[in-house]
């Protein structure tokens, strides 16, 4: 499929073919669910935790006489059912993360891809002339190229340029990411997708 490229003017500069093995898939809810899942269960830090009984400080010492007391039998005060006692079947120090097979992870990237496509939420542009680096310009290059500049991925080729990486950092939700590093939480998240020519040659090499 043929798609037009915008340079920063928002004029046009070209085209480029988008292969169908990767832009052109139907969408499958279920890989995205799972892969998003995936993405974020490895970011979770897995630190919360609850005391355990040995956890808590406090005397061993029986609080009464087992019998003839009247009352229920009890063997220490840091057990649950007191004040300050320790909790049962709380949350431990764990790991969140899980395995995906590389397959489904290549295939929902491929569907994010084609769905941004298909609803008309991806832009090819061409970033080699902007060298100015302010915010106040990528603002005017997103109004140019008709994007909606508060919800934009910009996906560049091997690296960030450092013009394009120090204007977005001032630019509320506007991200910019390196070929490598594009994902599928990140490009669903966000309204429109910017691609450049270098980042949509590096994708399908990775993809096909």
């Amino acid at each position: 499929m043929e798609v037009n490229v915008i340079n920063v003017s928002g004029k046009n500069a070209g085209k480029v073919t988008l292969s169908d093995d990767v832009f052109g898939l139907s969408v499958r809810p279920d890989i995205i669910a799972r892969t998003i899942r995936w993405q974020l269960a490895k970011r979770r830090q897995g630190s919360h935790a609850t005391k355990g009984i040995s956890d808590i400080s406090g005397t061993t010492r029986k609080p009464y006489k087992q019998k003839g007391t009247g009352r229920a039998r009890q063997g220490s005060l840091r057990s649950p059912q007191f004040r300050g006692g320790a909790t049962i079947f709380g949350p431990v120090v764990r790991s969140h993360e899980h395995d995906l097979p590389k397959k489904v992870r290549k295939l929902a990237l491929k569907i994010a891809l084609s769905d941004k496509l298909r609803n008309n939420q991806l832009l090819v542009c061409d970033f080699s002339d902007f060298t100015s680096g302010k915010a106040k310009d990528m603002n005017a290059i997103l109004s140019a190229i008709k994007a909606d500049f508060k919800s934009v991925l910009i996906i560049d080729g091997l690296a960030i340029s450092k013009a394009l990486s120090r204007s977005v950092s001032n630019v509320q939700y506007v991200d910019c990411l390196p070929q490598i590093g594009s994902n599928v939480y990140d490009i669903v998240r966000r309204d429109t997708l910017i691609l450049t020519p270098d980042a949509v040659k590096l994708l399908e090499e990775r993809l096909k």
